[in-house]
């Protein structure tokens, strides 16, 4: 990234995320004191391929966040307790010093909990987000995902956040069960028959019990009531409704999404539709992750 002006120079998407790079690493033998460089190796490696386009890159500080901190990740951080302020100064950072496998520094940003309850990447993702007088009242953050994070964020701090396994459930339901025959993605909620769909089960999640409403995806097909495709949107309704219906009776300042403009569609749908008096923002989720890390690393690099 360019510092300046946020531009991106270059990107690389691939799929060694966490959960095979703990395999990998598991697979190795190595002893647990030669963690830290097995995965720092694996970054170094992406590192090599954005110099073949770009100048040298082996003092520019990186700075990594998420599940890189958690107990499958580099190193088991602790977690921040709320609250948390919102512009990350108050974040555990752990500083890796250049090594002989990765020449530069490293900054590890650490996660939130509560309670009962933790997050890995919100918390750098809300640091990037625009905060507009918090201090008149509560916003609520909405992050939607495998594991959706609800944030409520006062006086410019975190103070409190819930988990819905509203993705996981979805991606289980869908493709693991007995209803995975009877759904079918299609064209998206441009159709208007699918966007029926959706609002029907977003309405069936607030009137009745998400186990009973979810076998509904099953009759709808064997009762013709509805295409696979039109199904797919009614589970997707039922699920995100079973997880936004507590803002029905909420008096939030404004909500705030921070997600994909795909993802977002239906997040909003849903919440005008259960509180339509409610203010509902978007926020690109890529670039608030992006401009939460140059935050963090600026701050504490000053």
């Amino acid at each position: 990234m360019q510092t300046a002006d946020h531009t991106i120079l270059k990107e690389k998407v691939s799929g060694q995320g966490i959960a095979k790079t703990f395999q990998s690493w598991r697979n190795s033998g190595r002893p647990e004191d030669e963690r830290i460089s097995f995965y720092l190796a694996i970054i170094h490696a992406q590192v090599q391929e954005f110099e073949r386009a770009l100048d040298s890159l082996s003092t520019t500080p990186l700075i990594l966040s998420g599940m890189v901190g958690s107990s499958i990740g580099m190193m088991n951080l602790p977690y921040k307790e709320v609250p948390l302020s919102v512009d990350g100064s108050d974040l555990i950072i752990k500083k890796l010093e250049p090594s002989e496998v990765l020449n530069a520094n490293v900054l590890l940003v650490s996660g939130a909990r509560t309670a009962d309850d933790v997050m890995r990447g919100e918390e750098t993702q809300l640091v990037g987000c625009s905060h507009n007088n918090e201090k008149i009242g509560q916003s609520l953050y909405i992050f939607p995902g495998t594991h959706s994070k609800h944030i409520v964020v006062e006086s410019d701090k975190a103070v409190s956040f819930k988990t819905y396994m509203t993705g996981e459930f979805f991606k289980l339901l869908s493709t693991k069960s007995i209803l995975s025959v009877s759904v079918e993605e299609g064209s998206g909620m441009m159709d208007e028959k699918n966007k029926r769909s959706f609002e029907n089960g977003i309405e069936e999640s607030v009137k009745t019990n998400l186990l009973h409403s979810s076998f509904q995806v099953r009759t709808n097909q064997l009762f013709n009531k509805l295409s696979k495709e039109e199904n797919y949107y009614f589970l997707s309704g039922l699920l995100i409704g079973a997880e936004v219906r507590e803002l029905i009776n909420a008096h939030y300042k404004r909500i705030v999404l921070v997600t994909t403009k795909r993802l977002g569609q239906f997040y909003e749908a849903a919440i005008r539709m259960l509180n339509p008096e409610t203010l509902v923002e978007m926020e690109d989720a890529d670039k608030a992750l992006i401009r939460g890390q140059f935050r963090i690393l600026k701050r504490y690099f000053n």
